[in-house]
């Protein structure tokens, strides 16, 4: 995938499929280390022993929907490829989290990307609002954090699939991601 942002909506994309209610996507960025690491956790069905000994292997899937899965091979490999790992814990009833890391110099590191499409298309894929998403990206000191469960609370019973809402979140979303990569720059 091009950008790093495509991977986290990827496994955003399983997790509601597997149920979540509750995701968190972590971004952790560190200049003086040279790190990179991206955290997706959720509460959804979670995995077996047997299921999470085959999430890696190309073309295994659990979804009816399609016979491809390639999203979390993909992923290792892009980290894996960048001096960094992944790693996948899961248990049925508990949910499932993602950690891969990357040294955030390599050459052959993907730029992070769109964060606020891929947070977008989240949000949009949870009809019914019942996802709490949280979602933190933090480049060295500085941080931009975004709940749902804030916004909610600031709409009442305004959707966040209104299209003024959901305008207005883009806007929001793109310009904190901006502003966040902007004040993380040696000037």
């Amino acid at each position: 995938m091009r950008e790093l942002a495509l991977h986290v909506l990827d496994i955003a994309e399983n997790a509601i499929a597997a149920g979540a209610r509750q995701l968190r996507i972590t971004i952790g960025e560190s200049v003086a280390e040279d790190s990179l690491v991206i955290a997706i956790e959720d509460d959804g069905h979670g995995m077996d022993e047997a299921t999470l000994a085959k999430v890696r292997e190309p073309f295994f899937t659990t979804r009816t929907t399609r016979d491809v899965g390639l999203g979390v091979p993909l992923l290792a490999a892009a980290a894996e490829r960048c001096a960094g790992n992944m790693e996948i814990v899961s248990a049925p009833r508990e949910g499932t989290s993602v950690r891969a890391r990357f040294q955030r110099s390599h050459i052959d590191r993907a730029p992070l990307g769109d964060m606020a499409g891929a947070l977008m298309s989240v949000l949009l894929r949870s009809p019914d609002e019942s996802l709490e998403l949280r979602y933190e990206h933090r480049i060295d000191d500085w941080v931009f954090a975004f709940d749902t469960r804030e916004v909610r609370d600031l709409l009442g019973d305004v959707s966040l699939g209104d299209p003024a809402v959901r305008r207005w979140l883009s806007e929001h979303l793109s310009r904190c991601e901006q502003e966040l990569k902007e004040q993380s720059c040696p000037r």
